[in-house]
């Protein structure tokens, strides 16, 4: 496993699925690692998980659809811990709906979530990334992304729009040693695709050539090879978690 000794990671959406999966598995390898979601008794728990196996984390209440929010727990996160070397923007939503009947809210809804409260985590944590001259920005995007999908425009294009971020921010981070990638999953057993009823998920594993599900450990540890030294020269990919569903 990569060692993250000594690093700070931020985990959005850390309470539960991916992010859950992803702060757990940062703290494995050694980070301490900043919880950031709205429900904190959930964050509470997470944070009791990580201490028992002797790992550091600890809970910050977080809506990333609010700038406000994201102003004042960035502070806190830096006030905390003294410095952020590592980001995963992972905290998202879903608004699913046909285009023709989607109304405006749903669409700014995701978007804001999504897309533009990725950007501005970022943005608020860039001078501690750039002082530290050393950094990885990690967007949980999506398959839906890359290959569209009926009924989530909302979703596809917040998801598509991250790609397009991170390959923007890599080109304008690399000479600080900061590397931005993207993880794309594909079909992944989390609580937002529990509701699917059989059929759905019938007709989604048709299109998985390994002909399973994904699990949030998978995710996790895509997230931590790209957080480590060992992923240094790898910046402006999307690195597609999906077991065969798309090969860009």
């Amino acid at each position: 496993m990569p060692n993250l000794t000594g690093r700070v990671a931020v985990v959005t959406g850390a309470s539960q699925g991916i992010g859950r999966a992803c702060a757990m598995e940062l703290a494995r390898a050694g980070a301490q690692v900043a919880l950031a979601a709205r429900n904190e008794a959930k964050l509470a728990e997470v944070a009791a998980e990580i201490a028992a196996f002797g790992g550091t984390a600890a809970p910050f209440a977080l809506d990333i659809s609010n700038e406000e929010s994201i102003k004042t727990t960035a502070k806190a996160i830096l006030a905390h811990f003294g410095k952020v070397e590592i980001l995963v923007n992972n905290a998202g939503i879903t608004k699913d709906g046909l285009f023709l009947r989607m109304q405006r809210s749903a669409w700014d809804d995701v978007l804001n979530t999504n897309l533009t409260g990725a950007f501005l985590l970022t943005q608020a944590f860039s001078s501690a990334l750039l002082k530290a001259r050393w950094g990885r920005v990690i967007n949980i995007t999506s398959v839906v992304g890359e290959i569209g999908q009926a009924g989530q425009a909302n979703y596809a294009a917040s998801k598509a729009g991250l790609i397009g971020l991170t390959k923007s921010l890599a080109r304008e981070l690399a000479s600080r040693a900061i590397t931005v990638n993207a993880i794309a999953p594909g079909y992944i057993e989390t609580a937002m695709t529990a509701v699917l009823d059989e059929k759905q998920r019938e007709s989604m594993l048709v299109n998985v050539p390994l002909a399973r599900a994904g699990s949030d450990a998978d995710i996790a540890h895509a997230a931590v090879f790209l957080a480590s030294e060992e992923a240094g020269y790898i910046t402006g990919h999307v690195l597609d978690v999906n077991g065969g569903m798309y090969m860009g």
